[in-house]
């Protein structure tokens, strides 16, 4: 699992949905800038998809199992948008290899590929990572 793909076709995965997500998100970073709690990004950021017409999911449950048996525990990305990427957000000084790692338990769960951290909270422009599991 590499947040930089190597190969031609990986880059390429959901390349068009991507890049509407991240109009979506720099939108939101240019109108609120840095500073505020994740939940206002992920709210604004909610109304962004709504108004960009980028189909999404706030908050899904992912269920685990272990050997065909259901766990109780769960894991709750901020959102699946177009059914294929999660997108996770952030809102601290600096991302941490924590926040790939958890984003990459999120795709497995999901039986995704693609997943989006985006971190609002340094300075300047939000930042974009791109993952492929």
């Amino acid at each position: 699992m590499d947040h930089e793909p190597h190969e031609p076709h990986e880059r390429l995965l959901h390349r068009e949905e991507v890049f509407r997500i991240q109009g979506a998100v720099f939108e939101v970073n240019r109108v609120l800038g840095s500073g505020f709690l994740e939940a206002a990004y992920q709210e604004s950021l909610a109304l962004e998809f709504h108004a960009r017409d980028i189909p999404h999911l706030a908050h899904p449950t992912l269920r685990l199992s272990y050997k065909g048996t259901a766990l109780r525990a769960v894991y709750v990305p901020d959102f699946v948008c177009f059914g294929a990427i999660i997108v996770e957000l952030k809102a601290v000084s600096a991302l941490a290899a924590e926040h790939r790692a958890q984003l990459i338990n999120y795709l497995r769960a999901a039986q995704l590929r693609v997943g989006l951290l985006i971190n609002f909270g340094g300075s300047g422009r939000a930042q974009v990572e791109r993952l492929v599991a």
